[in-house]
């Protein structure tokens, strides 16, 4: 049996290896030349990690309101009581990343962006799971993307401001203005973003948000970031399923990660633990 099983393994390696002279021009992802490494120094500066500011996030969201459906607003609304209540609802479940578009509406922690040849990729802090590709490639969206978390995102430079294009966003996700209110978008939503620095140190994303099985409109928001250089707000590693594990030691005396029992779908610290 375990034979069989090595066998399917290689068999299954050899089948998802693609020769690059079998690969048609328009499915090879060409290798990145020394001008297009040297272009990268063109781009505006995005460098350090920046802190989105909560006061004018809250601001904005008061002063220019969701434009929920009857449907929408009345879950909202019953969130809103559950919550006056004690029993608030997270807008997102357990350890999965906020997924698009609450990442940018409600994070509360630092983000960064790499720059690579045809890509801008973007780091979030308190989870490993958060990171989100922008391709810049001149690629088209898929006639029919696969549904995940942060879509499928294309985007093109005009001057110092980066369009970006999001489709394929999942539709169990939600909408949210709040870590406790939040409406699943319901699907075929569509996500215009327009991300610039003013000031130098200010980094904006005004969204366009059409979302037909939530919103009576497109919603047009944004929100602001501000540049840290301090090296104490380097992103730190955040791992959120590390508080499911416990330290302890194996038989042949190894240190391993050991689960925690759950009681009531919570962890259960473990005596001398």
């Amino acid at each position: 049996m375990a034979a069989n099983l090595r066998k399917a393994c290689l068999l299954s390696v050899a089948f998802g290896l693609v020769s690059t002279a079998a690969l048609s021009a328009a499915d090879r992802i060409p290798a990145p030349t020394a001008a297009d490494w040297a272009n990268l120094g063109k781009l505006p500066d995005w460098s350090g990690t920046w802190s989105p500011d909560e006061t004018k996030e809250n601001m904005e969201t008061e002063k220019n309101p969701t434009p929920w459906n009857a449907k929408a607003a009345k879950r909202i609304e019953d969130e809103i009581v559950d919550n006056r209540n004690g029993h608030p609802h997270n807008s997102y479940t357990e350890c999965l990343p906020e997924g698009m578009p609450s990442w940018m509406l409600i994070y509360h922690n630092a983000i960064e962006f790499l720059y690579t040849p045809n890509r801008v990729t973007m780091l979030g802090e308190s989870e490993g799971n958060e990171l989100r590709r922008i391709h810049t490639d001149g690629r088209k969206h898929p006639a029919d993307p696969d549904e995940t978390f942060f879509g499928d995102s294309i985007g093109h430079w005009e001057g110092s401001t980066l369009v970006v294009d999001t489709v394929g966003v999942m539709k169990e996700l939600p909408i949210s203005i709040e870590e406790a209110f939040g409406v699943p978008n319901g699907g075929d939503m569509h996500i215009v973003e327009h991300m610039h620095v003013e000031n130098k140190d200010e980094w904006h994303d005004d969204l366009e948000i059409t979302a037909p099985h939530a919103f009576t409109k497109t919603w047009k928001t944004n929100r602001v970031f501000y540049r840290q250089r301090a090296r104490e707000f380097e992103i730190a590693e955040g791992v959120c399923l590390r508080g499911h594990y416990t330290t302890d030691t194996d038989k042949d005396g190894f240190p391993v990660l050991a689960p925690l029992p759950f009681t009531d779908g919570i962890p259960t610290p473990l005596k001398g633990k």
